[in-house]
Parts: structure tokens; C-alpha cells; sequence
């Protein structure tokens, strides 16, 4: 019993670890950041990452301060409310009828979403992987604004996202894109938005896009993420770490179920500008064409 014991501890201090350390790819911090936003060590953090640290309450709670999620979400196995509940129910079914649950649920959902998205288009992904080109490009064939989150939040900011989040923090950030996303929202029926990739961080503001734009995930592989980014002269990927492509990496792997859940995927990496934006102008002709009706 004692041995029993022992090991649902250790699996309980490794499944935290293990969601601490995809919280923190999710949102592209380093480690050095984490513990200076939470107040641990560097040290201690990576001994709880690596599953050989046993936080307390106290500094678990820091860890999700700095990570904006609320605690439960470090925590594995969260026992309780209606996600939970249903989560049991669909355990209980069997492997074959899980996707015609899915597709009940995706087709209520849509139902209840189309009025909400309006022509709204909204692109997500990570750095480099074409948001801004093809956005901007496909904002000018349907006629309709182009808005860029990140651009949006620096005009009503009035400095740049680094030195805004190096001054003021990562929430007062999220908080910005938030109101912005809201404002683009209230003010525009038809646009192209263009997301930062950290946005799926968010849960709330994440959610938010999704609900209330036609989403569409632009998806490469990392190694053209990184080289078309430093193509365009942005040499920040190489710049704080030797390992970036690990770095890299580790983030869509972090983030790709969150992007996976927008209602549609572009996968650029084997297409020129010209091929990827008619691939993306016949993706979101049935959204426009259908919110207009």
C-alpha cells in the first residue's frame, strides 16, 4: 500500500511538471521568465518541470499567476463540475460512436455560431507562417479591412508589444488584445484578422475569436516558421537561445490542439504566395457567401 502510495504521488508531481511545462510553451515564455513572473527560482522550476520537484500550494499558485490560469489547470486528474462529468460519459462510450458524438456537437455548435461570425475572418498560427501576407492579400480581394491585432494593440498601447510587455507584463497585454479583439468585433461585420500566435494562451480571448470569426489555422512546418521569419531580417528567434528550433518545436507542440480547434486549416508549406492565397480565397468563399445570404 505504502508502494502504491508512493507512485500516485510521483505520477501526481510529474503530471503537474508535465502541464506546468506545456502552459509555459503554449504561451512562448522561457523558463527565466516563468520564475521571474512567479518569484521561483530557475533552479526549482526546472526540478518541478522535470517532475523531481514537489511544489506547495503557495508556489504552484505563483507558477499559475505568472501562467494566467487559474490553478486547477496545473493540477491532473481535477475531480468535479460539468467538464469533468461529461468528460467521464464520453469515456464510457465506445471508440466507434465517438465520432458521430463529436460530429453532434460540432453541428449544434455551428448552427448556434453562424449569425455570430458574421464575414469575419480571422487567421491563426505561429510566427512565420504567411498570417500577415496572405491576410492582407485576401482582405484586398474581398474588399474589407485588414486588421492586425498586434499592430492594433501597439497604436492603443503607443509602444511596441516587447517593450509594452518588458513595462507593463504579459496580462496588461492580453488585456489589450482582448479589448481589441472586442472592438474589431463590435465595428466590423466583414474583415481579415490577423492573430498574434500567442493568443490561444488566452483561454477566454481564444474562445472569444473562435465564437465570433470564421477561424482558419495557416499551418507550416517549424523549419519554415524559422526561415521565413529570419528571411524578413527578424533575428529574434536566434537571438536568446541556442536551441531555438527545440524551442520552436516544443510550442506547436504545445499549441497545435488549440489551433487545431479553428474551422478550418491552410497548410502552406509546400505552396508559393499565389497558390496559398487561392487555396485560402476558395476555403472562406462558402463563410462570406453564406453570412451575406
Amino acid at each position: 500500500m505504502i508502494a502504491a502510495e508512493r507512485a500516485d504521488r510521483e505520477a501526481l508531481v510529474a503530471g503537474v511538471g508535465r502541464l506546468v511545462r506545456l502552459a509555459r510553451a503554449k504561451r512562448g515564455m522561457t523558463r527565466r521568465q516563468l520564475a521571474l513572473g512567479s518569484g521561483t527560482s530557475e533552479r526549482y522550476l526546472a526540478q518541478i518541470e522535470s517532475g523531481r520537484g514537489n511544489p506547495s500550494v503557495i508556489i504552484l499558485q505563483s507558477i499559475a499567476d505568472a501562467l494566467e490560469l487559474p490553478i486547477v489547470e496545473l493540477l491532473p486528474h481535477v475531480n468535479g463540475g460539468t467538464v469533468t462529468h461529461v468528460v467521464d460519459i464520453l469515456r464510457c462510450l465506445p471508440p466507434s460512436e465517438l465520432p458521430a458524438v463529436a460530429e453532434m456537437i460540432e453541428s449544434r455548435a455551428r448552427a448556434n455560431l453562424a449569425s455570430e461570425r458574421a464575414r469575419r475572418i480571422a487567421l491563426v498560427g505561429l510566427r512565420g507562417a504567411g498570417k500577415s501576407t496572405l491576410g492582407s492579400r485576401l482582405a484586398e480581394a474581398l474588399g474589407c479591412p485588414f486588421i492586425e491585432l498586434d499592430r492594433m494593440v501597439e497604436q492603443e498601447y503607443g509602444a511596441r508589444i516587447p517593450d509594452l510587455i518588458e513595462m507593463s507584463g504579459l496580462a496588461t497585454f492580453r488585456r489589450y488584445e482582448r479589448g481589441c479583439l472586442e472592438r474589431v468585433i463590435d465595428q466590423h461585420a466583414m474583415a481579415v484578422i490577423a492573430a498574434a500566435g500567442g493568443i490561444v494562451s488566452n483561454a477566454e480571448t481564444y474562445g472569444l475569436l473562435l465564437r465570433r470569426t470564421h477561424t482558419v489555422w495557416i499551418k507550416a512546418p517549424p523549419d519554415q516558421h524559422m526561415s521565413r521569419v529570419m528571411a524578413q531580417g527578424d533575428l529574434r528567434p536566434m537571438a536568446h537561445s541556442r536551441e531555438a528550433m527545440a524551442d520552436l518545436v516544443a510550442i506547436l507542440d504545445a499549441r497545435s490542439a488549440d489551433y487545431a480547434r479553428a474551422e478550418a486549416v491552410l497548410d502552406t508549406s509546400s505552396d508559393r504566395v499565389e497558390q496559398s492565397l487561392e487555396k485560402l480565397q476558395r476555403l472562406v468563399e462558402g463563410y462570406v457567401n453564406d453570412a451575406a445570404e
